[in-house]
């Protein structure tokens, strides 16, 4: 649902620098984020750490050219073809415009607020409401002043329900919010003391969340909680009310009975005179309490209580939060690190207590400090270690200041450390045997860092990295670009083709290439983990990975239908949204994609839905480094641009088109199209010559010992190594779980000493191998070069008939990297 950028001057009262006309389908407030610059918006917001103005520049390169901004650039005639919408306040005029888009809708509107439960109730709600309605919602938690927004500017032509969730931090926050949500239907989860420390008491908390409802229809609450039946009453809402209770029969909705059991809790209720019943697949009482929630909007929009029982019984745990885990040692680990308060450690703690497989394991709570509770740290850790007794708990582990100064409070066995770093290096997690393990920790401590340490590798066999030779085969590529706006995608899968793939990663993120690409979301994680910030698409998604693929906002290829629908439904039960997918078509390769006639079909199917959108189409050229096959690739080339197009056909924004891969940039420049991937000749190879361009590779090694052994003589296993002649035989740590082949040895192949070639004699061993210097000036300690620039890793693929992706891909990880720029 696109927006005009002189309708957007308007709503935001902005005064407009640039005319360049603009439709603008997507809002950016963090640049880490950019996935269609050509219709983004970005909103240069200023924060206490931070102030998006400083990413201007980047965005622009990137392809942005619409920008909301509280200050102009000084050199601003550099971006002649972009326009600067110039407001007091970038926040403001993001939050106006989504409270327009807003107005645009007649449509029910669940809006969420409370202390605890949000994310869970939206998410239920999605789970119980959508099979009948299109649904937008929040994604993920975005329930700030500036996530509201960005949820509710979602809001499309197809959205016939929406369920946004409000969080506040402070008074007067609730006013932003309310105009932009606007809810027809009000839940309040509960009122609890997280972010307490800006309100003076638990009921200005409560009076100030309460305000979102001033206009709704109808607001639904625990009737049983005498602090938010009291705020409800004060604020004198003329909607009706849905105030469930287990204590008053004379509520339209009683909850009877509540049964639980090793696997579930029956709810039994009366509403409106009949007698129900359902059961959730949970048994701790915050799961409960939302699902009483959700029942009471359920039934306001006239869901039959059969129909609710049955979903009921299907509803999943909500994503980041407690997650079950194997460990390492025998331990279950209980990842609810996702949040800190004293409310959600209750529910944690009671989760652990009642997994009643492990009632006779020890269980032990990693807790670190618990921030912005609004309480004295007395009286918190007070409460805490009271909680931590009652639920059982063995031993705890704290992290932080405040808790280790109450470690006396906790009469259980204990160890408390100032710091997360403290923590690891102290070696006591190692010691974790066959224990239930709940790990709860503020964002800020980083628990995620809660690892087993990594060993240093330590040998004599190297690979180093020329990163000048790198960045040189990069622009070789781009200079073969017909258009400057044609996209790349750098392939840095299998560890950036052995050379690893973050100080790559980095590299070409430096040189501001548009798409990294890997093979499986474990190694975009790995990225991500180091900081890389570039969009990154996952070439061989797996079906276990998605929620990997979400936390890091990694974007898949798409080839099957099978693998989108198990997308969607993932992305729905986590609550994404317009999560990018990169759509591969069949062309003549015959390894995966959609076929072309399938495209209608996958138009129609994706229209369904708002989990994901397509970014760009893309197929693969079986034959474009071979001259035979030209009339096939050419036929590949045509059947990719007819499927592309039916597909774009379906769709408003712009899908990029790419299929060229290395050899096909170079020489089909006609079928550049919107992007090209650039794969092994980033690496130094032609694959259409078999020749270097710039090598960025050199593997070496160290002669560690050198002795003379008479003719006639073997070397080696199984005696393969016969000397014909008194030889010099020098011994060099590297084998073939080194990565070196070995069907090199025997004499097969070369390495070079002192610029001197030095055959192979006899069997490649595991982790040694020989080689005859009889000829060569050399001792122990000296060079070895297995391939590098006087002996290009070309030599060893054509020895070996393969190609150069292989031996350059089986080096071992133990292998220790070194890079440099020379």
């Amino acid at each position: 649902m696109s927006s005009n950028i002189e309708e957007i001057t308007l709503v935001t009262g902005a005064e407009r620098h640039g005319n360049a006309s603009a439709q603008i389908d997507w809002i950016l407030t963090d640049s880490r984020s950019l996935c269609f610059p050509e219709e983004t918006l970005f909103f240069a917001l200023k924060t206490k750490r931070n102030d998006g103005h400083k990413y201007i520049d980047d965005l622009y390169t990137r392809g942005v050219r619409n920008f909301v901004v509280s200050t102009l650039p000084e050199n601003i005639a550099r971006y002649a073809d972009a326009n600067f919408l110039l407001v007091a306040d970038p926040l403001k005029a993001l939050q106006k415009l989504a409270a327009r888009r807003r107005e645009q809708f007649d449509v029910p509107v669940i809006g969420i607020t409370g202390s605890n439960g949000k994310t869970v109730v939206k998410e239920w709600l999605y789970q119980l409401l959508s099979p009948e309605r299109i649904i937008t919602r929040s994604p993920r938690s975005y329930n700030s002043q500036i996530g509201v927004p960005l949820s509710v500017w979602l809001m499309n032509e197809h959205t016939e329900l929406g369920i946004f969730e409000a969080g506040i931090s402070e008074m007067g926050e609730m006013e932003s919010l309310t105009p932009i949500i606007r809810p027809t239907i009000g839940v309040l989860t509960n009122i609890g003391w997280a972010h307490q420390e800006n309100f003076s008491s638990l009921q200005d908390k409560c009076m100030e969340k309460v305000q979102l409802f001033k206009d709704c229809d109808v607001i639904i609450y625990n009737g049983d909680n005498e602090l938010i039946s009291s705020c409800i009453a004060k604020s004198l809402f003329t909607a009706r009310e849905i105030a469930w209770s287990m204590k008053d029969s004379e509520r339209p909705l009683f909850i009877e009975k509540i049964q639980k059991d090793d696997t579930g809790t029956t709810i039994k209720y009366r509403y409106l005179g009949f007698f129900k019943e359902y059961r959730i697949p949970f048994i701790d009482d915050a799961s409960i309490e939302n699902s009483l929630n959700c029942l009471a909007v359920a039934l306001y929009l006239m869901v039959s209580p059969e129909l609710i029982a049955e979903r009921m019984a299907r509803l999943e745990p909500i994503a980041m939060r407690l997650e079950v885990k194997e460990g390492k040692n025998g331990c279950v680990l209980i990842n609810d690190s996702y949040n800190s308060d004293f409310a959600s450690l209750d529910i944690a703690l009671d989760f652990m207590a009642r997994r009643s497989e492990d009632k006779h394991r020890k269980r032990t709570l990693i807790l670190s400090d618990i921030l912005e509770s609004g309480q004295t740290s007395k009286l918190l850790y007070r409460q805490v270690a009271d909680l931590v007794h009652s639920r059982g708990v063995n031993r705890i582990i704290g992290v932080g200041k405040e808790i280790s100064e109450s470690a006396s409070r906790f009469e259980i066995e204990k160890s408390f450390f100032r710091s997360t770093s403290e923590l690891l290096e102290s070696g006591i997690l190692n010691g974790l045997r066959n224990e239930v393990v709940l790990i709860k920790g503020a964002r800020a401590f980083h628990f995620d860092t809660i690892t087993d340490l990594l060993e240093l590798k330590v040998h004599e066999t190297i690979l180093e990295i020329n990163l000048n030779a790198l960045v040189d085969n990069l622009n070789h590529y781009r200079n073969k670009l017909k258009r400057q706006d044609t996209k790349m995608v750098c392939m840095v899968k299998a560890s950036a083709y052995g050379a690893g793939s973050f100080e790559v990663a980095k590299t070409l993120e430096d040189q501001r290439v548009d798409y990294l690409a890997v093979a499986v979301a474990d190694e975009g994680a790995d990225l991500r983990k180091a900081g890389i910030q570039s969009s990154i698409i996952i070439m061989n998604p797996e079906v276990t990975a998605f929620h990997t693929m979400f936390d890091y906002k990694l974007e898949p290829e798409v080839y099957s239908f099978h693998l989108l629908e198990e997308l969607i439904k993932a992305a729905e039960r986590e609550g994404v949204t317009n999560f990018p997918i990169h759509v591969k078509i069949d062309t003549g390769m015959h390894r995966l994609g959609f076929a072309p006639e399938d495209m209608s079909r996958l138009v129609e199917r994706l229209h369904r839905q708002s989990a994901v959108i397509p970014r760009s189409v893309f197929s693969h050229l079986a034959g474009s480094d071979d001259a035979r096959f030209d009339a096939f690739t050419r036929r590949q080339i045509e059947t990719f641009e007819a499927a592309a197009a039916e597909l774009q056909a379906g769709f408003n924004h712009k899908i990029l088109r790419h299929i060229c891969n290395t050899a096909g940039i170079e020489r089909y420049p006609g079928a550049q199209f919107d992007m090209v991937r650039l794969g092994i000749g980033l690496y130094g190879v032609d694959p259409f010559t078999n020749k270097m361009l710039h090598n960025v590779t050199t593997l070496k090694t160290t002669i560690l010992q050198i002795r003379d052994v008479p003719a006639e003589e073997t070397v080696g296993y199984s005696r393969k190594g016969i000397l014909n002649r008194d030889s010099r035989i020098a011994a060099i740590p590297i084998g073939y779980a080194d990565g070196l082949n070995r069907h090199l040895g025997n004499g097969h192949a070369y390495c070079l000493v002192n610029g001197q070639k030095a055959p192979y004699v006899g069997n490649i061993c595991m982790d040694v191998c020989m080689i005859d210097v009889t000829d060569i000036d050399c001792k122990e300690g000296d060079k070895v070069i297995i391939f590098g620039d006087d002996l290009p890793v070309t030599v060893l693929s054509d020895i070996l008939e393969t190609i150069p992706y292989e031996v350059l891909t089986s080096v071992s990880n133990r292998v220790k990297r070194i890079y440099y720029q020379d």
